[in-house]
């Protein structure tokens, strides 16, 4: 089962979306913050799952460590904020993806699977 190592400050919306990905298969650790994943990031993960402004260590902070621990880590960026996921696509690890809020769930899903795919 592939696991997924999920960074978001919003509760409702981590636990929502945590839930739709454990639905779609995938076992899933859900996190408040950036500074809570990074004391996880060195378990064996198949995709790093991050918002990008989070309170303390932000999103791209955050993948950028996952990424110089673990070079094959697949990253993905969801965010509301065009601007920073712009920035995103400059600053962060290559291959990285973003998608944008409100973020449907079967568009994630989809998402996921490709990453995972590649």
């Amino acid at each position: 089962m592939p696991r997924i190592l999920f960074a978001e400050d919003d509760d409702s919306l981590r636990g929502f979306l945590a839930r739709a990905l454990e639905r779609a298969g995938y076992e899933v650790e859900a996190c408040a913050d950036g500074e809570a994943a990074a004391q996880r990031i060195d378990q064996n993960w198949d995709l790093l799952l991050t918002d990008i402004v989070m309170p303390g260590m932000d999103g791209i902070e955050l993948a950028r460590l996952a990424a110089e621990r673990h070079p094959g880590l697949r990253i993905m960026f969801i965010t509301g904020f065009a601007a920073v996921a712009l920035k995103a696509e400059g600053t962060a690890p290559p291959g990285a993806r973003v998608l944008a809020k409100p973020v449907h769930l079967r568009e994630l899903v989809v998402e996921v699977e490709r990453l995972l795919a590649a």
